[in-house]
């Protein structure tokens, strides 16, 4: 597949740059997954939509029912539409204050169904949410570019990132590929290799953490100039693996790097703060660097 497509495998967010047709998000088989990745602002909304919805449905229901259904309902038609709303609400979150009681055998089936849909669905609803709100995840920010910096006596490709979260991440991981077009015409080709890194893992990341790809003999970054690296169309992906101790799991991030995203002769400015009683870092520089002369090759 990589042979066929140009587009980036992998978004900077993250997210994978996939399209499948076969199933929709909320097919059955990936419903779940779905709505466990909602932003907490949308699940709730669409939950309350599942509310406001489920109650208009039972409550026409009841109206279709007849005038007689319910004892205590109003005799005008819209009054006694609002009247089933409210039942259907009570009889849902099995409220019952008893001014409205059902009066038909219509109405008792629709009460013993509506009750059922209730306690079913508060039940799945309150698990669902139990397992959105516990499910450990990396809030990892990466620096918006990647840059080719001074390094010892040479270059390397360079990139940061660091934990938005106050708890701890534990024997943190990262793995690089690069991936670039190589050839000429027809014969060109796609080849990836995974980079050899400075450090490819860390035991504790309180602070941010700069990957770094010393660029040698051996680095397959070695021979490009900035127009040559343009034309190979690259796109260099990471992926972040720590232990989550608040939660004792694993927990991955991801991100990666195109051609435009790559900065060439540049090096990170420092995040360190002067502070006597702690070590201290301006996490709001994490994607600022500057300016140095560019190596016309590497």
């Amino acid at each position: 597949m990589s042979q066929r497509s140009r587009a980036r495998l992998v978004n900077h967010d993250g997210t994978f740059n996939v399209r499948r047709n076969e199933f929709s998000s909320f097919h059955p088989y990936n419903a779940y997954h779905t709505l466990l990745a909602l932003p907490i602002p949308r699940l709730l909304v669409l939950m309350s939509l599942g509310y406001v919805v489920t109650n208009l449905f039972f409550a026409s229901l009841y109206w279709l029912c007849g005038p007689g259904a319910l004892d205590g309902a109003s005799a005008a038609p819209l009054r006694r539409f609002e009247d089933c709303a409210f039942f259907s609400v009570q009889t849902l979150a099995t409220i019952g204050y008893g001014r409205l009681v059902p009066a038909t055998r219509a109405a008792n089936v629709l009460v013993a169904l509506e009750a059922l849909v209730g306690l079913l669905g508060f039940a799945i609803l309150s698990g669902f949410l139990f397992a959105r709100f516990t499910r450990p995840t990396a809030k990892i920010d990466f620096s918006r570019q990647a840059i080719i910096a001074p390094y010892e006596d040479g270059w390397a490709l360079m990139f940061r990132l660091l934990n938005l979260r106050n708890h701890d991440l534990a024997d943190v991981r990262a793995v690089v590929s690069f991936a670039r077009w190589v050839g000429q015409g027809a014969a060109r080709s796609r080849e990836f290799d995974q980079l050899p890194l400075e450090r490819d893992a860390i035991l504790f990341m309180p602070l941010h953490w700069v990957i770094v790809h010393p660029i040698t003999e051996q680095s397959p970054f070695r021979g490009f100039t900035p127009e040559m690296f343009a034309e190979s169309e690259p796109e260099i992906i990471c992926l972040i693996t720590a232990d989550d101790e608040t939660f004792a799991q694993t927990v991955h991030a991801k991100t990666s790097y195109d051609g435009t995203d790559v900065v060439w002769g540049a090096r990170f400015r420092d995040m360190y703060l002067a502070d006597h009683d702690h070590v201290a870092i301006d996490m709001s520089r994490l994607h600022d660097f500057e300016r140095v002369d560019p190596p016309s090759a590497l």
